[in-house]
């Protein structure tokens, strides 16, 4: 294996905002189509907590209005809270949904266009759907889908074609999958998939590469069954599994195939599946274990251990065919294995954390070929090993975080190169860190949550804008 080294970076990299320049509360989504930068590497406190059901649900979402998410204040409990990216008059309480000291509790917050949905408690209505637009009076309940003051408890929330999917129980149909375009009318059952009363609890909603929408259900406690919808009139059954065994999560599709992996009746070994085109699945192969699983260019990168040997855990890949899904590298020879995690895909490239053995846990990566999966950098020289966490893509960098001697866990940000690749200023100066996680842009601003430095955990904002943008005044 051939090593890179990361190459320190002492300069600021990057430029000032314009004292006053009014920020955008949206820009307009252009992955990829136009280069990123930050223009300081010194993240701000907003001076709220960021209530965050790590990794249930999504914390936060950006809408037209600023980025939306669930703080907590001693007067009024958790509620919705919008930000533009700015302290102060800029972060504050979206609507107080529940009035008092209980709280709405908002989670799921899911964008939709300009819009982003979220659960909430309603104190007439129960737990129900939510929609905003980052202002006080564009957030408003959705429907009643469970009249009355019991809640329809909707979950598992994605954006399909332009439209919320969900799933929501009322006393007709159980809990079923759901859609709504933010208006009461166009809040609808989508189909009654255990018909009656029965719950099919529709989960794992993922938009595969075919323009259809899988997701599984559970048919009356006795089979796990992965679903296929967006090509006809009905969802269709892809396959189904007995529900003590099951699926493990999430579902990842590349190209036209959606690779899962499912659990074997034999010595508890999983196997990989792939579907085409919700054809029939066939099965790639066997494992001990399947770790974490991304689309890398035309292929499936994904961590294993061969059968029989659980705590190998290597890089592997699949084109879609069992004799395509290979071994990419043993990083770390012998039976112990470099245990791949937190990966993250820039452009066609994965990044992960990895022990080769010497190193420690540092940053790789890879294009799901041997000659091209390597160390990144050695962030932490010698064997102690930064453990990069919190891999995140926003727009074309990437964003983690790493431990380094002196320093703890504090936030680092690589627009793919290793000469590109830094640390943030410091949130808790010196060795304990601030554990900084879920990095999310709205408009001009990476929205991010780590502790300050009295320990307590906070949402920051670092300005992230257009190429050659930092220094011109926004729209």
């Amino acid at each position: 294996m051939r090593c890179r080294w990361l190459l320190w970076v002492g300069l600021l990299v990057g430029c000032a905002p314009a004292s006053g320049a009014p920020e955008p509360v949206e820009a307009a989504a252009s992955p990829l189509l136009e280069s990123w930068e930050y223009c300081s590497r010194t993240a701000v406190s907003l001076g709220v907590t960021l209530v965050e059901d790590r990794p249930y649900t999504p914390p936060m979402a950006p809408s037209t209005g600023g980025m939306v998410f669930s703080a907590e204040d001693a007067e009024r409990g958790r509620e919705p809270w919008v930000s533009s990216g700015a302290p102060g008059a800029g972060t504050r309480l979206l609507k107080d949904v529940f009035p008092g000291g209980g709280g709405s509790e908002p989670t799921w917050f899911t964008r939709v266009g300009a819009k982003v949905f979220f659960a909430a408690n309603d104190p007439a209505a129960g737990r129900e759907l939510f929609v905003s637009d980052g202002t006080p009076e564009g957030t408003a309940r959705v429907k009643d889908i469970w009249p009355g003051e019991v809640g329809s408890f909707p979950n598992a929330l994605f954006e399909y074609q332009g439209l919320l999917y969900f799933t929501a129980g009322d006393p007709a149909h159980g809990r079923e999958l759901w859609r709504s375009d933010g208006t009461a009318a166009g809040t609808v059952l989508v189909e009654d998939l255990e018909p009656g009363v029965e719950d099919s609890s529709p989960d794992q909603l993922t938009r595969g590469g075919d323009g259809a929408l899988y997701f599984v259900i559970s048919s009356r406690g006795l089979f796990t069954r992965l679903m296929r919808l967006g090509v006809g009139p009905n969802a269709a059954e892809v396959v189904r599994v007995p529900s003590d065994l099951g699926f493990q999560f999430p579902l990842v599709p590349v190209g036209r195939k959606l690779f899962f992996v499912r659990s074997q009746q034999h010595h508890g070994a999983v196997g990989l599946m792939v579907s085409e085109a919700g054809r029939a699945p066939v099965m790639l192969g066997t494992f001990a274990r399947v770790g974490e699983l991304a689309a890398v260019g035309e292929r499936l990168v994904f961590s294993a251990a061969a059968h029989m040997e659980d705590e190998n855990l290597e890089l592997w890949r699949s084109d879609g065919t069992a004799a395509g899904t290979v071994l990419v590298e043993d990083v770390r020879a012998g039976n112990v294995g470099s245990n791949p995690q937190n990966f993250a895909v820039l452009a066609d490239t994965l990044f992960f954390a990895a022990d080769d053995g010497t190193h420690g846990v540092e940053l790789w990566d890879s294009d799901g070929t041997a000659a091209r999966t390597r160390i990144f950098g050695d962030l932490e020289l010698g064997p102690g090993g930064s453990f990069p966490q919190a891999l995140t893509v926003v727009e074309d960098h990437l964003f983690f975080s790493a431990d380094i001697r002196g320093r703890g866990q504090e936030p680092w940000v690589s627009n793919g190169f290793r000469v590109g690749t830094v640390p943030l200023t410091e949130l808790a100066p010196g060795p304990r860190g601030s554990s900084p996680r879920s990095f999310r842009r709205s408009g001009w601003s990476v929205f991010f949550s780590a502790e300050d430095a009295t320990g307590v955990r906070r949402l920051f904002t670092l300005p992230f804008r257009p190429d050659g943008r930092c220094l011109v005044p926004g729209p």
